[in-house]
C-alpha cells in the first residue's frame, strides 16, 4: 500500500518530533548523577531507611540532594509520616528524639557519601516536595 504525499510528509514530521523528543530527555538525563543515587541506594544504612535519599542534580560541583526536612516542614511531621506509631507523641518523646536523630545520622551519612564523590565540591538540600506530595501532602 502506497502512501499520499501528505501522509508521507505527516509521518516524516512524527518521526522528527519523536527524535528531537527523545533527543531533549537523553541530555536531560545526567549519567553522574544516576551513578551517585544507585550507590546510595546500595548502601546498606541508607537503603533500611523509610526515606530515600537522592541527588537531584550535578552542577558546577554542587550536588541537589532531596530530603524530607527543611526549615518550612517540621522535622516531626515527617517522622510522624514515616512512623505512625508517633503520630501522637510529644515533640520530647524520647522515641521521637531517637528518630530524629536517626534521621540526622542518615542525612549525615548520604551527605558524606555525596561529597566523597569526584566532580562533587558541595552540597545543597532541597526539600522534596514530590515525596511529600506522594504522601497526600501539598507544600507551599
Amino acid at each position: 500500500m502506497a502512501l499520499d504525499r501528505f501522509t508521507k510528509n505527516y509521518l516524516i514530521g512524527l518521526v522528527l518530533v519523536a527524535v528531537a523528543g527523545l533527543g531533549w530527555w537523553l541530555s536531560s538525563w545526567d549519567a553522574r548523577v544516576s551513578q551517585i543515587n544507585d550507590m546510595l541506594a546500595a548502601d546498606g544504612e541508607l537503603a533500611t531507611y523509610p526515606y530515600q535519599f537522592h541527588v537531584l542534580s550535578l552542577e558546577n560541583g554542587v550536588a541537589e540532594i532531596a530530603s524530607p526536612r527543611s526549615a518550612e516542614v517540621p522535622v516531626i511531621r515527617f517522622l510522624r509520616i514515616v512512623y505512625p506509631e508517633y503520630a501522637n507523641a510529644s515533640v520530647t518523646d524520647s522515641a521521637v528524639m531517637a528518630a530524629q536523630d536517626r534521621l540526622v545520622a542518615v542525612q549525615s551519612r548520604a551527605a558524606k557519601l555525596v561529597s566523597e564523590q569526584d566532580g562533587v565540591d558541595a552540597i545543597r538540600w532541597t526539600i522534596d516536595r514530590n515525596w511529600y506530595a506522594s504522601q497526600g501532602i501539598q507544600l507551599e
